[in-house]
């Protein structure tokens, strides 16, 4: 696997970042590029990309932040990574949630991508629409949980008004991209990690539709919420990021991250980035700066490398709710990952509305908040 990563700035000046030894730019044969919404939607940068790298699918994400190789965290400028695999073969299929249900969308994705040889699928998905515990839900089911599935939900800054997505097309909302990996010489690892801490009692969800949360035990969810909050209840639904909920489907299943979306104040419920079932049981969350970076660390230190142990590329997926609670020290959770990797590795990746990977008890894929989860590739 060959890689180049450029920096846009604006649509006509392109800053290389990194190039790997005989890459050419006909010759890639996929493109992931990372932005925030308003910056996309200033250009048609698809056209400019496909341009830059005519063979290649061409993935286009907006984002609450992009992270590249040098400058870790970007804010403004669209970074682009673009894939030169020699021996993988690729597929895409780009669906649309506005226009049909997840089980159709799930459908659609098996008849175009599924395969003997395909190894794992990369999603990259609007990030308001779709109910992300559905959606996740819906591929382990057509997939018999037997394909790793990574990636994540598109971001919109801190605006939380709308995300877009285009595959091989200009980005829109409601698009949902789908890239299927296939053959023997493409090897994946997958590592994920909150660092959120739990406080407060253990308490059963006793009301809730999908993934709006009505009461907890005999209270008003939104109420209790509050309780625990304390002065910070005055700064909702902006200081919700800093306080999200573990959830765990029964006693004795693994927790995660649960990121709180919207609150509605007239029904006293909360609307989270994945399902809250009847019956899970709940507990609040609170950060600590030097913990979320050691999670950051820990989520690359138990990545299973598999036959490889030279990654060449390392996708990232962090929450925007990190970033805003690690301020002026978020490059510190990106540093930790690439001390840590090969120095050859490039990384590249963003900060979503919710991320996408396998993990240790799910061979599949789960969705996650909250988390910095990694996926490292590498082509034999």
């Amino acid at each position: 696997m060959k890689i180049q990563q450029v920096l846009f700035v604006g649509a006509t000046t392109v800053d290389p970042i990194i190039v790997t030894e005989g890459f050419e730019n006909n010759q890639a044969n996929l493109v992931l590029a990372f932005a925030e919404r308003t910056t996309l939607e200033e250009s048609s940068y698809y056209s400019i990309i496909k341009n830059q790298y005519p063979n290649a699918v061409v993935v286009i994400c907006s984002t609450a932040g992009q992270i590249s190789n040098t400058t870790l965290v970007e804010d403004k400028n669209v970074v682009v990574t673009a894939l030169e695999f020699e021996k993988t073969n690729l597929k895409a299929i780009e669906v649309d949630i506005l226009e049909d249900d997840i089980i159709v969308l799930g459908q659609k994705i098996k008849q175009n991508l599924f395969a003997d040889d395909l190894k794992s699928i990369l999603i990259l998905s609007e990030g308001s629409f779709v109910n992300g515990t559905e959606l996740i839900n819906e591929l382990i089911r057509q997939t018999n949980a037997q394909i790793p599935i990574f990636g994540g939900l598109a971001g919109d800054e801190f605006n939380f008004e709308k995300t877009i997505v285009g595959l091989n097309s200009e980005p829109k909302q409601g698009k949902i991209g789908a890239i299927g990996f296939y053959g023997n010489n493409i090897h994946f690892g997958f590592g994920s990690k909150g660092g959120w801490t739990d406080f407060g009692p253990e308490r059963e969800v006793t009301s809730s539709d999908k993934n709006v949360l009505y009461k907890i035990g005999d209270k008003l969810a939104l109420d209790l919420y509050k309780e625990y909050l304390g002065k910070y209840a005055d700064e909702l639904p902006g200081s919700s990021l800093y306080f999200p909920l573990s959830m765990k489907e029964t006693a004795d299943a693994k927790p995660v991250v649960r990121t709180i979306l919207a609150i509605d104040e007239e029904k006293k419920s909360m609307t989270f980035a994945g399902n809250i079932p009847e019956g899970s049981f709940v507990r609040f969350m609170k950060g600590n700066l030097d913990k979320l970076i050691e999670a950051s660390y820990d989520a690359a230190s138990k990545i299973a490398i598999r036959e490889s142990n030279n990654p060449q590329f390392a996708l990232m997926v962090s929450c925007v709710g990190r970033k805003i609670v690690l301020g002026n020290r978020i490059e510190e959770e990106i540093e930790v990952v690439k001390d840590l990797l090969d120095k050859n590795t490039v990384i590249g990746g963003f900060y979503s509305y919710g991320e996408i990977s396998p993990t240790l008890e799910n061979v599949s894929c789960e969705l996650h908040n909250q988390t910095m989860t990694i996926t490292i590739i590498s082509e034999d």
